[in-house]
């Protein structure tokens, strides 16, 4: 199948890639380069450096592709920032992502997948969370994704695109040599390993006081190539559309529980540091796998996180700065 990946030179959209070229797609990265790496495209894609803002451009891209679908990764993704500067994300997740949508209209694309985030749910009140939990998103960025879900469900409605929303959590591990850059990092495995590659003085917990099992707040963390594979069976799935999974592991770990983990894997102390809690952080979020088991027969095939940081963890060894530019 010709496919279009948009942010495919991105964490997740760079292992996507390489499991798509392995199970025999031919792959176009479309990737502005501002947050991804020319490193993390594999060969056999091809790359467009360019933006989702640039209509144009991406007609072009179209013409000369002819791709049966897209997974669309390209997006903002740090909530912080999201609430310092809403009308950022509202113009790269939902004002781009409808010049995207016009485009699968204008040449007739059929399939579209697109990887949301189980942050439209905001701060559930049961877990683990299942695909009919309200949407209360407690950040921009959250709801940049909850708009954009509705209009692929409007698209669906008025152009017969068929479409897949996979909302999960916390990504980690590696595959094939492809890993986590992001800059600034913000995501609690990387910057564990940080601190043991000496990129951190020292690991931050933000809050021992939830009432959680041990104090700290409990994450669901899903292995990046599971997630890729996910996103291929949804792909191979939408000869109907209206697809919604969410993936999780459906218990889910606390940080202090990662960071021993961490320990275990590298065999050595790291520095860490107690910090007070950090305004909306939910005591749990965990997604519940069970629809997306059920219907498309997806499983977790490393869902220890002591084989997740070991992944991740040569990955960094291997990148101590992250890709080269």
């Amino acid at each position: 199948m010709k496919t279009l990946v948009t942010g495919g030179a991105g964490y997740i959209g760079s292992v996507t890639t390489r499991l798509l070229l392995e199970a025999g797609h031919e792959v176009t990265v479309y990737d502005s380069l501002a947050q991804g790496h020319r490193a993390a495209v594999s060969d056999g894609a091809r790359l467009i450096v360019a933006d989702l803002g640039d209509a144009d451009r991406l007609d072009r891209a179209f013409r000369a592709g002819r791709f049966e679908a897209v997974l669309h990764f390209a997006g903002l993704i740090r909530v912080p920032e999201s609430v310092e500067d809403p009308a950022r994300y509202f113009d790269h997740n939902v004002a781009r992502g409808i010049n995207l949508l016009n485009a699968c209209a204008r040449h007739d694309v059929g399939r579209f997948v697109f990887s949301s985030t189980a942050a439209v749910y905001g701060a559930p009140d049961k877990v683990p969370i299942t695909e009919d939990a309200p949407l209360l998103p407690a950040s921009p960025y959250g709801d940049t994704k909850r708009v954009f879900e509705e209009l692929l469900l409007s698209y669906e409605r008025a152009c017969g695109l068929r479409t897949a929303r996979l909302r999960y959590f916390n990504v980690c591990g590696a595959h094939a040599g492809l890993g986590e850059d992001h800059r600034p990092e913000s995501h609690l495995i990387p910057l564990i390993l940080f601190a043991a590659l000496g990129r951190e003085r020292e690991f931050h917990i933000f809050g021992d006081d939830y009432d959680t099992r041990d104090g700290t707040c409990v994450r669901d963390y899903l292995h990046v190539a599971d997630l890729g594979r996910a996103h291929l069976l949804a792909l191979d799935a939408l000869d109907r559309g209206g697809l919604l999974y969410n993936l999780g592991s459906g218990a889910g770990y606390t940080v202090r529980e990662v960071f021993a983990a961490a320990e275990e894997v590298l065999g050595r102390k790291l520095p860490c540091k107690v910090s007070p809690r950090r305004p909306g952080d939910p005591p749990a979020l965990i997604a519940s796998s069970a629809r997306i088991e059920r219907e498309l027969g997806w499983r977790r095939e490393k869902d220890d996180i002591k084989q997740m940081i070991a992944d991740a963890w040569e990955f960094h060894r291997a990148h101590p700065t992250g890709y080269p530019d």
